[in-house]
């Protein structure tokens, strides 16, 4: 690839914006497309770029967490979207949530106002695999552009379909039926708690089983994403499958009584005002009708005003290990990066590491100089690893998780707790170390 003087990236997310920003860092100049507001997706609601459209949650911010190292490592790297993020939290327990609107309000802002950033509003639905491209247009990526991309790599469909959990105000949230508190009454009381007795679970449970709901065509039926089932689709599997997984109690005590709920389901701040709060766990594609009707079956949820509903969308990735160069480049065509969730990781922060990386790539190759990938036994070069060493035939999209990490006998051998930190603790040191050889020697 011969030096440009321009790099075009397409789609304004948290990859592809972290992927402009990083790049514009390098001071090459940055051509950044976003199809909206012109042309919507049936998951935004705004024409703001990192817009987040699932949950207003970035996870776990724990130290010893898969979660928490990411963020960490991220923030030791430079990252612009998880230092935006930080800049507008709101009280989560252990875990980074941010005010959605505040969070792409300045994050647009910012693009909007960086000097070597070009934001063009439209969509780009041709690709041109003479000119440096990163594609980052995520989980909606535009019918035209998929198409065009399929096309480019020789496939003939890029994408499953996953769901959104529904918004409420908080107003109208029965509190005498709820708690304020966190598992384990660890840190402060950031989640509404909405306690089932087993009655109402299971009455819960059942509603969700006959209810009525928008279903995908039939040879969709099988692209939905493990990682992010329906709970209606949880309900199916069976008669305490919710109660084990996004209902659990586990850590919760109801102030009220002083006892742990059957099932619990927890209602987390969508904003700074804490006037909205989203259903952890509660994604769903049932109709809208139904979604008043199951969810106030919840006694604390019985009089509740939706502020948002929860919905299917399409997301799409390719096969990464079949397609991808280690640095994120089509094997088709070198030009081309792709970022986010079109390589197959999943989750927010996930997309933002794999924006750094695929930036900071483009920028490098751009001005002639190597590309880097930060070493396997960090979080984010393990999750770029991952990407390409995956089984080819069973790729599936992945989120930050300990078990990407290597880990000697020595280190596995200890507790849990002692384990992960042992394991946090080389990364970061390793981080250091790949930063002030590859990244700073090039400055």
């Amino acid at each position: 690839m011969r030096k440009q003087q321009q790099i075009v990236v397409v789609g304004g997310g948290l990859a592809g914006c972290e992927a402009a920003w990083q790049i514009a860092r390098m001071r090459i100049r940055v051509k950044l497309w976003e199809m909206r507001p012109d042309v919507p997706t049936p998951a935004h609601r705004t024409g703001f770029l990192a817009e987040l459209v699932c949950s207003n949650s970035l996870k776990s911010d724990e130290r010893d967490t898969a979660q928490g190292l990411l963020k960490r490592e991220l923030r030791e790297l430079g990252s612009f979207a998880v230092s935006v993020a930080d800049e507008h939290r709101v009280p989560a327990g252990k875990a980074l949530a941010v005010d959605r609107q505040a969070f792409a309000a300045a994050v647009t802002n910012a693009i909007e106002g960086a000097p070597l950033i070009d934001l063009a509003r439209g969509e780009l639905s041709e690709i041109d695999p003479e000119q440096p491209t990163v594609i980052a247009t995520g989980p909606l990526t535009s019918d035209a552009l998929s198409v065009n991309l399929a096309r480019l790599i020789g496939v003939e469909h890029l994408y499953f379909f996953d769901a959104i959990a529904p918004t409420v105000e908080t107003a109208s949230v029965d509190i005498s039926h709820a708690f304020w508190g966190t598992r384990y009454q660890a840190g402060s009381s950031d989640y509404l708690n909405c306690p089932l007795t087993e009655a109402e679970y299971h009455g819960f449970r059942e509603a969700l089983l006959t209810a009525k709901t928008v279903e995908p065509r039939d040879f969709e039926r099988s692209k939905l994403f493990e990682g992010c089932l329906p709970v209606e689709e949880l309900a199916r599997r069976g008669e305490m499958t919710l109660a084990f997984g996004p209902l659990k109690p586990v850590g919760l005590v109801n102030s009220r009584d002083g006892k742990r709920p059957f099932a619990c389901v927890q209602l987390r701040r969508e904003n700074t005002a804490g006037t909205l709060l989203s259903l952890v766990g509660c994604q769903t594609r049932l109709k809208h009708g139904e979604q008043r009707r199951v969810f106030g079956l919840i006694p604390a949820l019985a009089g509740a005003s939706f502020a948002g509903y929860g919905s299917m969308h399409r997301n799409t990735f390719v096969n990464s290990p079949r397609v991808l160069t280690e640095h994120q480049q089509l094997k088709a065509s070198a030009n081309v990066f792709l970022a986010g969730q079109l390589t197959g990781v999943e989750g927010y922060v996930e997309s933002i590491a794999c924006g750094f990386v695929v930036g900071l790539n483009a920028g490098r190759i751009s001005l002639g100089q190597s590309p880097v990938i930060p070493p396997h036994d960090t979080m984010v070069g393990a999750l770029m690893r991952y990407l390409k060493s995956a089984d080819m035939d069973s790729f599936q999209p992945m989120n930050a998780n300990f078990g990407l990490l290597p880990m000697g006998d020595a280190v596995r051998r200890k507790r849990k707790h002692e384990r992960r930190a042992a394991v946090v603790q080389s990364a970061l040191s390793s981080l250091q170390a790949w930063k002030e050889r590859a990244l700073l020697a090039a400055e």
